[in-house]
């Protein structure tokens, strides 16, 4: 057998064994719980996803899921947050989180024989955080000191006001973290509330990755997650409508000016979105895209040039960046202009959609050699589709892509209207006239 057909073959044994190795079970409460047992793993990763975040806030209470995020690690019951930074440091483990716009994630990897403190601590912090006015106060400074933190990025400033323009008047377009104003004017009543009305059995998922016993879990999580509270609050998300805002920006004093041109784009659940993902990379998904080798290599016009997108359940957005000097700024914002719209007229090449396909199915089985990278993968699959999507169905989806297709989802998204928005020292509305 030649080496590539071992190799072949090799990576579809593999991954057939790695979705064999996953196991889903929903308690009597709605907690669903799903478990990837990793023979030999030395660490174990464990989180609980929760379906409530960004885009489900009032506006009066933007950046409520944010300020939870914080606050659960501030301390809960039975333990001080100096107790849980140092249970989880004296076992040379990590703990994080972190607040979407339609899910919020805590996460814990530690040793794989410290796994039952893990679970521990997940559940202490998401089924009864102190919440206490003091905590609420102290944190409300740092999260403020955060997001003073990012409005002194200008690359962040400007994908805010590229989300803004995206989608006007709507929670998708608004920033996770909040506005100053708002998380000024959140009471410590209304932080319990949201938790009380969110934070339920039915709307988790709880995910564990590592050398595990799928059946322990649900017996721990019975015990310790199932019977909790039941979420009572509504999700009313209504898909982003109207048109978008064309120009958007903020002229300030930097040393390069930061451009973000693109739309919006599909939600996660749309059938073109492999196709899609070939056209992002193609653009400007690495060294070989059209972004980076027209304006960095052969023009040296830019350092960081990319494009990206992003899905949610009803809606996505798309965007193509590049930080430039000021002299440069206009020809860089031609430049990335010109590629959507070659795109638009000719789509991608055969050799384009080859590489997106390499580059796309060899970073996902990379992406698999931690428990980590695996917990995030079951967390945010079963949080967003009710699934986990087997390896080889998403390999075979991205296999099956077509030029047609390309074509095809080019004209749906890219030939729609844009939105261009620049942060830096120039005056906007004539740079992006």
């Amino acid at each position: 057998m030649a080496a590539a057909a071992i190799a072949d073959a090799a990576v579809t044994v593999a991954d057939a064994i790695a979705d064999a190795n996953i196991t889903v079970s929903t308690l009597a409460s709605g907690l669903r719980v799903v478990c990837e047992h990793v023979p030999g793993a030395l660490s174990v990763s464990a989180g609980i996803w929760v379906g409530v975040g960004a885009r489900d806030e009032p506006a009066e209470l933007c950046g409520v899921s944010h300020f939870l995020e914080h606050l659960l690690f501030k301390g809960t019951a039975r333990r001080t947050a100096l107790e849980i930074a140092t249970s989880v440091d004296r076992v040379g483990g990590d703990m994080n989180a972190y607040t979407a716009k339609e899910s919020t994630a805590y996460l814990c990897r530690v040793p794989a024989t410290r796994l039952a403190l893990a679970l521990d601590i997940l559940a202490d912090v998401v089924t009864s955080p102190a919440l206490r006015d003091a905590d609420i106060e102290s944190e409300r400074q740092v999260i403020l000191e955060e997001l003073s933190m990012d409005d002194d990025a200008p690359d962040d400033t400007a994908y805010r006001l590229f989300s803004e323009a995206t989608f006007p008047a709507h929670p998708l377009g608004r920033e996770t973290g909040g506005a100053p104003a708002t998380v000024e004017r959140i009471s410590a009543d209304a932080v319990r509330a949201f938790f009380g009305a969110h934070y339920g059995a039915d709307r988790m998922v709880l995910a564990v990755a590592g050398p595990v016993s799928h059946d322990e879990i649900v017996d721990w999580a019975d015990g310790h997650l199932s019977p909790g509270r039941v979420a009572s609050g509504e999700l009313c998300r209504e898909a982003p409508a109207g048109p978008l805002v064309p120009v958007a920006g903020e002229q300030r004093d930097t040393e390069q000016v930061h451009l973000v041109i693109g739309g919006r784009a599909l939600d996660r659940h749309d059938a073109d979105r492999e196709a899609f993902d070939m056209v992002v990379h193609a653009l400007g998904g690495g060294p070989s895209s059209r972004l980076f080798q027209k304006i960095r290599e052969e023009r040296g016009l830019t350092y960081s040039t990319y494009s990206s997108s992003s899905c949610f359940s009803d809606s996505g957005l798309f965007a193509a960046y590049a930080a430039t000097n000021p002299e440069h700024a206009v020809q860089v914002r031609t430049m990335i202009e010109t590629e959507l719209d070659l795109l638009v007229r000719d789509g991608i090449t055969a050799d384009e959609l080859d590489i997106a396909k390499g580059y796309l199915t060899g970073a996902f089985a990379m992406g698999f050699e931690g428990t980590g990278s695996r917990l995030e993968r079951l967390g945010s699959s079963m949080t967003h589709y009710g699934r986990i999507r087997p390896i080889p169905e998403q390999v075979a989806r991205w296999d099956a892509v077509t030029l047609d297709d390309t074509r095809r989802v080019i004209e749906r998204v890219l030939s729609g209207p844009r939105v261009r928005c620049a942060v830096g020292p120039v005056e906007v509305a004539s740079l992006l006239a």
